[in-house]
Parts: structure tokens; sequence; C-alpha cells
């Protein structure tokens, strides 16, 4: 196997750093692990606005973790190079061409290389799927978000989602000495520091606090392709479809998306690989439609909290289903109590 970059390892891409309970599974399974001192626990999620805050914790003691990308990105390497992949940084694909029987080549500059198999996990902009024709899609909901980290010891072992009337802001830590922040909003001029009033808890916190990265930014929104694969190329990660941010499934669906494509390619067949792809993200692009109902919607944010309050065991059940721990059957009742909270708040 030979994986080509164009970057020089390690590749710190934007994102909130966050792996929820399902994706723990899918990065063990991955053969992944992390040192406990570079990582920071989530035990659940507590929504705030300026008013109210509501938590709910994990089901059945699970739990995620947030960690720098940076980090992340060395230990992937490393399990790489383990199992004898042939990484060639610096190397950028330039394009690909057809063969016959079923193998295509890889154009890297003035070098080619035959495959039978070629992956596109080229990002939310990939050019892997426009030379495989694979960009029809359908996407709605373009925001922008950037994101800084910032020295100090973490608060709280919960993943905080701020909200405000035109924007959201994120709080995880990502060790025991690093806070990771990020804003995101429909304004693609607003950045992160101009953002924090709108958030006085967590502006407070981070007030007269050293920031320890630079911010960062990138596009985020839900995006569905109409097929992930063509011939023998097959798209994952951003370039197969995006959920938004606010999920913090992002990474999470990588990795299941890689078991699912692994399995596909030992068979011999991508046939199922369009089927699967779907069926995995049909849970995160419907929590993300669910959640962003709540942005530009101040009143709507404190009848829901209020009822999370009132009710916490619709925010675990909530919460259960958004990690794939809960069947959306067993979320009827429920339902309909909080849209009766909703009415009556």
């Amino acid at each position: 196997m030979v994986v080509a970059d164009g970057s020089n390892p390690p590749i710190d891409k934007p994102c909130g750093e966050a792996l929820l309970p399902d994706a723990i599974a899918a990065f063990q399974q991955l053969g992944l692990s992390v040192p406990p001192t570079q990582v920071g626990i989530l035990r659940g999620v507590r929504f705030l606005t300026s008013e109210l805050s509501a938590e709910a914790i994990f089901p059945s003691g699970s739990w995620g973790f947030s960690i720098r990308r940076i980090v992340l990105h060395r230990i992937m390497t490393e399990r790489a190079a383990a199992l004898g992949v042939d990484v060639l940084w610096q190397t950028a694909v330039t394009g690909i061409s057809r063969e016959q029987f079923h193998f295509s080549e890889v154009h890297l500059g003035d070098r080619k290389i035959r495959a039978r198999w070629i992956i596109g996990a080229d990002g939310a902009n990939s050019r892997v799927r426009r030379w495989a024709n694979l960009t029809a899609h359908s996407r709605s909901g373009f925001r922008y978000a950037f994101r800084r980290h910032y020295r100090m010891r973490p608060w709280t072992d919960h993943m905080e989602i701020y909200w405000a009337q035109h924007s959201q802001a994120y709080a995880t830590a990502v060790s025991g000495e690093e806070v990771c922040v990020a804003v995101a909003s429909h304004d693609p001029e607003l950045r992160l520091e101009q953002s924090l009033p709108a958030f006085p808890e967590l502006n407070a916190r981070l007030r007269g606090v050293e920031p320890s990265s630079a911010e960062r930014g990138s596009v985020t929104a839900n995006r569905t392709l109409k097929r992930v694969w063509r011939g023998n190329v097959a798209l994952i990660g951003d370039a197969s479809g995006t959920v938004d941010a606010i999920t913090g499934e992002g990474l999470g669906l990588s990795f299941s998306q890689a078991l699912m494509l692994a399995g596909c390619l030992k068979s011999g067949s991508l046939a199922g690989y369009l089927a699967a792809h779907r069926r995995l993200s049909r849970r995160p692009l419907c929590m993300a439609r669910l959640m962003l109902t709540l942005d530009g919607r101040p009143g709507i944010q404190q009848r829901t909290l209020q009822v999370f309050r009132q009710r916490p065991e619709i925010f675990r059940h909530l919460l259960a289903l958004h990690v794939g721990s809960l069947s959306p059957l067993h979320l009827a009742l429920d339902g309909l109590t909080l849209g009766w909270g909703l009415l009556t708040a």
C-alpha cells in the first residue's frame, strides 16, 4: 500500500478534535491507541446559553476523548508505518488515468504508480472526487468555523456547547493543561476573539489566558454525495461527504468508513460501499439537522434547555441516540414530551 500526500507531517487540520464513544470503538478496531496524558477525557455534553445550562453524560459508562490533531496525526502515521504502509510525504497526486484489467495509474508529478484500488482521502475539496466524476451532491448550510488552543487547566470533563443568537462556541480539554475552543457561524468574517463577548461565561474563563496555537479556520456543512465510488476509485472522509461540525462526528465517521471500505476491498468489490456509507452517515446527518434547529433561535434555545433541566432523561436519551447507543424508535415518547415542553415552557 502507498499513501501520497503533498504536505509534511504532522498535519494540523482545523477541527474540534473530539472523539465521541462511537468513534472510540472504530478507533480501537483500527489498532490505534493514545497515551492517557495526551488526551482530555469526555464524560458527556453540556449545553449553555447566557442564562441556562443543561448536561448529560454518555450512556452506560462510555466516554470519549479530545486530542490535538497533530498528536492524532502522529499516532496514525506511526500505526501506518508499523503495518508496512509506504508513505510519500511532499508528494502531490496530480491525476489518475484508467488502464485495462481494472488497474489505474496514479500520477505523482513525473512519476506514475500502477494501482488496483485508488482511495481519495483528500478532504472536502477533493481532486480525486473530481477526477473520478463523483462531484454530484446535495449540500445545506455553509458555516464558517475557527479554532484556537489555550494553555490552561481544564474546568470540565464535558464537551461544552455555548449557544448565542448568531453563533455557537465549543470548548473541550485536549490534555491536562490545554483547552481547544472553536466558534461556528454563518458569518465568514466572524473570528473567534470577536465572537467571545456573545458567550459571557466562556469569555470570562479565557480572559488573560495565553493562546497556545494560531487561529485556524475552515468551512463546515452537511454534504451528501450521490455516489462515493466509481470503477476502482472510492472516497473516504470529508472527500466522501461531510456533516456539520456541531455533531463532533467528523473523525468518527472517517474511522468507521475506513473499516467498511477495508471490508469491501478485502472482498474484491466496492458494490456494497455506497449503502454502507449512507447507513453510517444517516444518524450524524439527522442529528446535525436537529441540533441546528436551535441556530439563530434564542427563544427555542432557552425553551429546549428548560425542558432538558426539567426532564434530564430526554437529554440523556438524545445523547445516547447521538452516539448510536439508542434506537430512534425508543425516542418517540421523548419526542412528544420535548415537543409539548417547547410549547409550554
